[in-house]
């Protein structure tokens, strides 16, 4: 089942059976990562859904939580469709470098194609935080630099249930 609530004339706020989620028990892997979904190439929704399976699946990741997805106008480049966004928490065992090079393997899995900034995509994920710490190299920036200047962070990170 899915909902939409319309927050202003951009943005719109979509719940559905697995976003938001929460899990109940507690985990045994060492870290919580914060990471940020997004998506405007194709049936992104179904993607989310094919992602939230795989995540559940996946030994090496425990899925904590997932805020609902937001609807919203692309930045920088603009001469595109509105992406969905949402937050997901997981659980991992994985050092910050290693955990950077899963989630571009399953952007890849996805069928994400790097061409230019901004550009469209079928899957983007962001690692938005990665427990308390700070990482700045050229591969990997934690907290991520952008994410207090995007909508499509902090209102879905806004709904995630403490």
């Amino acid at each position: 089942m899915i909902k939409k609530r319309v927050l202003s004339e951009s943005l719109t706020l979509i719940t559905t059976t697995r976003f938001p989620y929460k899990k109940v028990k507690t985990s045994t892997h060492r870290y919580r990562a914060t990471i940020g979904i997004g998506g405007n190439v194709g049936d992104v929704l179904r993607r989310f859904n094919h992602l939230f399976f795989k995540l559940q699946i996946d030994k090496r990741v425990e899925l904590l939580q997932s805020a609902p997805i937001l609807k919203n106008p692309p930045f920088g480049y603009v001469a595109q469709d509105d992406f969905l966004n949402s937050v997901v928490i997981l659980a991992t065992s994985m050092q910050p470098r290693v955990f950077l090079a899963y989630l571009m393997r399953l952007e890849k899995r996805f069928l994400r194609k790097r061409s230019f900034a901004n550009a469209p995509r079928t899957l983007d994920l962001d690692i938005l935080f990665f427990d308390e710490r700070k990482i700045d190299t050229k591969s990997l920036k934690v907290p991520h630099p952008q994410w207090m200047k995007r909508e499509s962070v902090l209102i879905p990170l806004s709904r995630i249930k403490r």
